[in-house]
């Protein structure tokens, strides 16, 4: 158990390294969090830190659950334990520490670059697919939001009909990868929350950054008047 533990424990604290943040605080002088949806996320840094920024931010945010995945791979390799079963741990972790970041008072983003990441080790092909199909929703909607919850969403759908040659880059019971997916996809929705809230609405933002650049400029401006 003692392994599982330690990938549990790094994955946490790597997920809560949050790119967004020091990025825009370092070279903007703000922290993302006070800006546009609030949220410590690629998207957020897209629309009011620059596409530059968005790009460095998507990366970090990615890589995280790359390395995370990689540190339960070579746990894995030298304890001789279950591979598959212990980088499903590291994902879900990594991306519960970047939603929940310890180092930067537990508010973070959704997860969805992080678990893009980790999942491209684990899944690859099913990944891949499921790329395509946000991307779709993407042009189609011009939505990240709405991407990343029907992505989100089709994850386990995936998970049960395609074949299981496919699925499993790793070996493990096909049970365990269904729950893994579940919970990946569940931790995703929770995580949009407020995103599903304005889309019921009828007022979530699209993706152009100049567009919504303005309307926060407004915003910061109505807001100063204010004090």
């Amino acid at each position: 158990m003692i392994h599982i533990s330690i990938v549990i424990i790094l994955s946490y604290l790597i997920g809560s390294i949050m790119p967004s943040i020091i990025l825009t605080k370092k070279i903007k002088g703000y922290d993302v969090r006070e800006k546009g949806s609030k949220n410590a996320g690629t998207t957020n840094v897209f629309r009011n830190a620059g596409i530059l920024l968005g790009i460095l931010t998507f990366i970090g945010d990615a890589l995280k659950g790359v390395i995370s995945v990689g540190i339960a791979f070579i746990v894995a390799y030298f304890t001789k334990v279950n591979v598959g079963e212990l980088a499903q741990y590291a994902l879900i972790f990594a991306v519960l520490g970047h939603t929940f970041p310890i180092f930067f008072g537990f508010k973070g983003g959704k997860g969805v670059a992080t678990a893009l990441g980790g999942m491209l080790v684990i899944h690859p092909i099913l990944t891949a697919i499921l790329i395509v199909y946000a991307i779709v929703q993407l042009i189609l909607t011009k939505m990240m939001s709405v991407a990343s919850l029907s992505s989100a969403i089709l994850l386990p759908v995936l998970m049960v009909f395609m074949s299981q040659n496919v699925v499993k880059t790793f070996e493990a019971s096909f049970i365990s990868y269904l729950v893994f997916s579940i919970i990946l996809s569940t931790i995703i929705v929770v995580n949009h929350r407020s995103n599903i809230k304005r889309l019921r609405n009828g007022d979530e933002m699209g993706i152009t950054v100049k567009e919504n650049q303005k309307v926060d400029n407004v915003n910061d401006n109505k807001e100063e008047e204010n004090k």
